[in-house]
């Protein structure tokens, strides 16, 4: 997979966390650098770590499907990014009661925003793409994300939570398309 795929992937990916780091950042009262990095380093292992549990679980099924398996790769990244801009159109506050000052209630949120990646991690598994790179890439930019948006949130209230949301949605949407157009024009 080329390194701007997997940036973009990893962007659209991390932006549910982007999303619920900006809603925690509202509850900060004032900058807490090292209650942000770890919330943000929680985020960031879960997102890292589910592409290398769905990959483990398709790497056993992969010969079963391979002749169809572009477009599992392509539906998965098309529902998952669906649900994004669909959840993002929603009126909801359900962030409002973030305690992020609770680990149990900070792991629960990392768990959460990253099934999507363990979805992204079967569909690797079918498309023969090794784990290692994309987790660390992935975990990295979720990293860096949680933080900008524990910042933001501190900074900017809930303003940008459904319009970031939104555009992750788009970027794996996008991605399911070039994905799919790669395995078919091949």
């Amino acid at each position: 997979m080329e390194l701007s795929t997997l940036i973009f992937l990893a962007t659209g990916l991390a932006m549910d966390s982007f999303a619920v780091a900006i809603s925690a950042g509202t509850a900060l009262k004032r900058f807490k650098a090292r209650r942000m990095l770890q919330i943000s380093i929680t985020f960031a292992v879960c997102q890292g770590l589910m592409p290398v549990a769905g990959w483990l679980m398709g790497y056993r099924f992969v010969e079963s499907i391979s002749s169809y398996d572009h477009w599992v790769v392509f539906a998965l990244l098309s529902l998952i990014g669906g649900k994004m801009i669909y959840e993002a159109c929603q009126e909801s506050d359900d962030s409002v009661g973030i305690n992020i000052d609770s680990r149990r209630t900070i792991f629960l949120l990392g768990l959460a925003t990253s099934i999507d990646a363990l979805a992204v991690g079967f569909s690797f598994s079918l498309l023969d793409i090794a784990i290692l790179q994309p987790a660390l890439i992935i975990g990295l930019t979720t990293l860096l994300f949680s933080f900008s948006g524990l910042f933001i949130g501190l900074n900017l209230g809930r303003l940008l939570k459904n319009k970031v949301e939104f555009l992750g949605g788009l970027i794996l949407i996008g991605i399911a398309f070039k994905m799919l157009l790669s395995h078919l024009l091949v």
